[in-house]
């Protein structure tokens, strides 16, 4: 039996199913346990859809989340329908327009694509692979220590 309970075609990469896949995987990304791989996977996406010319950098906003509580800067990138936010370079600073402050009311659309479509579709896009991690393996079972009252635990 296979771990998919609904079967899906594979996905095509058109830019409107790449922008869904990143828009998902960044959103599981907020909550995941281990973020970095979705990150690293959203982040190469975009670039080479920068590179390809199927996403643009629109400019400069003020993160709403600076780190250490210093003023900290987004570089905006439209994809299709969706908009998203990466770290910037030194040349981003130099060549891009400040937009200012985020406006929170403009919203992405919805997506209704699932997560591990959204990795398979990006991983065979970028060429990334994600390493199992360690962290959810099981450990074997250790038999509680007891001591004699008065011993110590040392």
């Amino acid at each position: 039996m296979s771990q998919d309970k609904t079967h899906h075609p594979p996905l095509k990469p058109t830019i409107e199913n790449l922008s869904q896949a990143i828009f998902i995987v960044n959103r599981h990304a907020k909550t995941a346990p281990n973020p970095k791989f979705l990150y690293e996977l959203k982040r190469n996406a975009l670039q080479k859809l920068i590179k390809e010319g199927k996403a643009r950098k629109e400019g400069l906003h003020f993160s709403n989340n600076p780190r250490y509580s210093q003023q900290q800067s987004d570089v905006l990138v439209v994809c299709g329908n969706y908009s998203f936010h990466l770290p910037p370079s030194k040349q981003d600073f130099e060549s891009l327009p400040h937009l200012g402050k985020l406006d929170n009311n403009i919203r992405n659309p919805r997506a209704v694509l699932s997560l591990n479509q959204a990795k398979k579709l990006l991983s065979k896009y970028t060429g990334m692979k994600e390493e199992p991690s360690n962290s959810y393996k099981k450990k074997g079972y250790e038999k509680p220590v007891f001591k004699k009252l008065g011993e110590s635990y040392f």
